[in-house]
């Protein structure tokens, strides 16, 4: 297909400014041949793994987000929308956002990220705080600090579990937040709320499966039980979650836990663009790709990223990981760079550097090289901190995050700890209240 150009630039349209859109986006801007629109509903490019850092009051919400316009000024051949997309038509390689504005291109990327999956799990989508934009961060933080804040007011709302924290998911999100959040309640609450009785909180963490952070091996999962449990953390295995309610949830052996703050890291499924799109969809309603990451039947389309089912060398497909979504954003750069060269394009191949998770202060685990060597305490920690900060977007991002772990780490000291989310500190006592026993 020839550019639409007529100064002969091939032009990309790339919906998306995560992890798998901006490292499409960078790769093409070498290329003065084309040319890029890059589409988002917000104007940041957003730090994922370190959203649960912002909930609990560690990081402000500017060390994880990063001005995508920042991030590509400069670049001529880069043009940054604001926009929500109302509607794709992949057999024109176009769409069209709530505001109107119709965009076209020769190849449309589809990097779009993803949304909780609630898995039809009564009331969570009403209730339950997931954990996977930044905003969602904020309004976190903001009920955490309420429920502090109104159990401080009011004693008696202990009893209607103001204190008592349920997290769903024992992947990475899950077990981070509630490494975190013990260490927000035990270092730094207890001094700044002098009149609460600050060790009747209660964390609990739920998964269904029999281990927390599965890809792991067995002496990471006994490592991270263990970490967690010196924490305070009450760990739920092998058991779901049945309801969420307003003051309360209910699992599935029948425990009822009384909260008002429950976070969900249960799992994730394709944004609703996916199912606009009218493309193949499998597993998580993700869009289906062959091994090159186009879309069987839209010549010109590509998914990556959280969006994408992208094929694995064992039959199954890569995980829904930053690292996966930035390697899939430069490779279909490069294979679109060779359908316009005339060359064959490629197929995926990922590299795996390693997984690892942050458990709380100085603790983390992580497994690296193609041998999984794994990596326990302080040494992890200092691997955490490295890969993170080199992913970060923006040299001042990693100067204010470095700053804000050194301060954590050997204080117990807390930022932005702001109610700044109005809807989510407002908290109803009335309703799902549990009766007090009488005297």
């Amino acid at each position: 297909m020839p550019p639409d150009d007529a100064n002969g630039q091939r032009h990309v349209v790339v919906v998306g400014g995560g992890f798998a859109g901006v490292g499409c986006v960078r790769r093409l801007v070498r290329h003065r041949d084309v040319r890029v629109t890059l589409v988002d509903q917000n104007n940041y490019h957003q730090f994922q793994p370190l959203l649960y850092q912002v909930a609990t009051s560690q990081l402000a919400p500017s060390d994880v987000a990063y001005s995508l316009r920042k991030l590509f000024e400069g670049e001529e051949n880069v043009r940054v929308k604001l926009g929500q997309v109302a509607s794709l038509d992949p057999e024109t390689r176009s769409l069209t956002t709530t505001e109107g504005e119709h965009i076209a291109g020769d190849d449309l990327v589809l990097a779009a990220g993803s949304q909780p999956n609630f898995f039809h799990t009564a009331g969570a989508d009403e209730h339950a705080f997931p954990l996977y934009s930044l905003d969602d961060a904020q309004r976190l933080r903001s009920r955490i600090l309420a429920v502090f804040e109104e159990a401080d007011r009011d004693h008696d709302l202990i009893a209607q579990g103001a204190l008592n924290f349920v997290v769903v998911g024992g992947g990475p999100t899950g077990v981070e937040l509630a490494g975190a959040l013990a260490d927000l309640v035990h270092d730094t609450m207890t001094g700044e709320y002098p009149d609460l009785p600050v060790t009747s909180v209660q964390i609990h963490l739920v998964d269904l499966g029999h281990a927390l952070l599965g890809p792991f091996s067995d002496k990471a999962h006994d490592y991270v039980s263990k970490v967690l449990t010196r924490k305070g953390v009450r760990i739920h295995l092998g058991v779901a979650v049945t309801e969420v309610a307003a003051g309360h949830v209910t699992l599935g052996d029948g425990t009822v836990i009384r909260t008002r703050c429950v976070v969900w890291g249960g799992g994730i499924m394709a944004p609703p663009l996916a199912a606009a799109s009218g493309l193949p969809r499998g597993r998580g309603g993700r869009i289906d790709v062959q091994p090159d990451l186009t879309v069987q039947g839209a010549p010109g389309v590509y998914a990556i990223g959280d969006v994408a089912n992208i094929p694995a060398p064992d039959g199954g497909t890569h995980p829904q990981l930053g690292s996966v979504a930035l390697q899939s954003g430069t490779w279909a750069a490069d294979n679109i760079r060779a359908g316009v060269a005339g060359k064959p394009r490629t197929s995926f191949h990922y590299h795996d550097k390693g997984i690892m998770a942050m458990i709380g202060r100085g603790a983390a685990i992580a497994e690296v090289g193609e041998h999984r060597h794994e990596l326990h305490g302080a040494i992890a920690f200092s691997a955490w901190l490295g890969v993170h900060a080199s992913l970060m977007s923006g040299v001042r991002n990693r100067v204010d995050a470095f700053i804000t772990w050194g301060s954590d780490y050997f204080t117990s000291h807390r930022g932005p700890q702001i109610l700044d989310r109005a809807d989510a500190a407002r908290i109803d006592w009335d309703q799902d209240r549990e009766p007090l026993a009488a005297p």
